[in-house]
């Protein structure tokens, strides 16, 4: 395990053109996608999107439609699960209970007669930071660290990927994000490409490097988390990574860098960059709650303002999140820092704004 953290990664996934269909259900449609080798790659969407089928596909647990999967140069489409070079952490720890952890961790190489299992499988676990816990059974140890066991179980082999499909599931949320933190600790040590599948969009913007959002079978978007979540290409990445604030536009004059465009009568600027070349359904600026801003409304600094009455504060330590309704009806969510500025209050008029550079155009989807 040590050494595989200076050794090249050579994890390379593509697939090709990857269909799954049950019957009349295509699972997985059509899906093209490279991953570099040594990458933190996720699999992102909501339940039935294809994102585990696909994870299954790779492991080889579920044949393809059509379709070809590659590791490296090798064609592996047709290949058996325990002939790939791919090892799967599961939600479930599916550890041996009447075995002690290093025997757990080190079970298949003792089963491939590895002669220095004991060692390998002892780096394991002081990757995962529980050589201290290899005498104990998996009853004594948290759920946290049954899950770190179940990873260093998967790594000792030395896969080329690791899959993890929804590894995190079952912990309590102050400890998931501990293991987020570790799982891309270990990920950056050991060098090996894994693949992450989660329905969890801040689970995958923490750890990866790249995320695809899945969307009925297909990859509805696929980049590095701030871009996709800083400039979303469609309704659905907009509101499945965080809340946006979407206003229906029409673009009025084009004017350098800056378009002017309406809505609901009102006049706003963005940025000519960020209006699609093709919306045939129409367009939507979109602003996330914490780039909107609660301002003055004689404030001259902000070029895009507009006006509605507070219905909702909650408070959040950190922040407090508004709703404010807009004159045509639509509540607008708005993110303000505590810091020390006076709150609204339920009832309130106030002005909101945003900066053109913080807000994204996006079709009507």
């Amino acid at each position: 395990m040590v050494e595989g953290a200076t050794r090249k990664a050579t994890g390379e996934l593509r697939l090709v053109e990857l269909f799954r269909e049950y019957d009349d259900f295509v699972a997985v449609n059509g899906i093209d996608l490279d991953v570099p080798p040594g990458s933190f790659f996720a699999l992102l969407g909501p339940s039935g999107c294809g994102k585990t089928t696909t994870l299954r596909m790779i492991a080889g647990l579920e044949e393809p439609t059509s379709g070809r999967i590659f590791l490296g140069t090798d064609d592996i489409t047709n290949t058996r699960a325990h002939q790939r070079r791919v090892n799967t952490v599961f939600q479930s720890y599916a550890l041996f209970p009447h075995l002690n952890i290093i025997d757990n961790v080190g079970f298949g190489l003792r089963q491939l007669k590895v002669a220095n299992w004991k060692t390998k499988a002892m780096e394991a676990l002081e990757l995962v930071k529980l050589a201290d816990r290899a005498k104990q059974k998996p009853r004594q140890l948290s759920g946290g660290m049954q899950q770190r066991v179940a990873l260093a179980r998967a790594i000792v082999n030395e896969p080329e990927i690791l899959l993890l499909d929804e590894p995190l599931g079952a912990l309590d949320l102050k400890l998931r994000r501990e293991m987020q933190i570790e799982l891309k600790r270990i990920q950056q040590e050991v060098g090996i490409t894994f693949i992450h599948v989660t329905h969890d969009q801040e689970e995958a913007m923490t750890m990866a490097d790249t995320v695809a959002v899945m969307r009925a079978g297909r990859i509805e978007q696929l980049g590095e988390p701030a871009a996709l979540y800083d400039k979303p290409a469609t309704a659905f990445v907009a509101n499945f990574l965080g809340q946006s604030n979407l206003l229906p536009i029409e673009v009025t004059a084009v004017a350098g860098d800056r378009t002017t465009v309406a809505s609901h009568g009102t006049s706003l600027v963005v940025e000519s960059g960020a209006i699609p070349t093709e919306a045939p359904d129409g367009l939507r600026l979109g602003i996330r709650p914490e780039k909107l801003r609660l301002v003055s409304a004689n404030d001259s600094v902000w070029t895009n303002k507009l006006s509605g009455e507070v219905t909702d504060a909650s408070f959040n330590g950190v922040s407090t999140t508004y709703l404010v309704r807009m004159p045509w009806g639509q509540e607008l969510t708005v993110t303000q820092p505590n810091d020390g500025t006076a709150r609204a209050t339920l009832g309130e008029q106030v002005t909101i704004a945003w900066d053109p550079h913080h807000a994204f155009v996006i079709g009507a989807d």
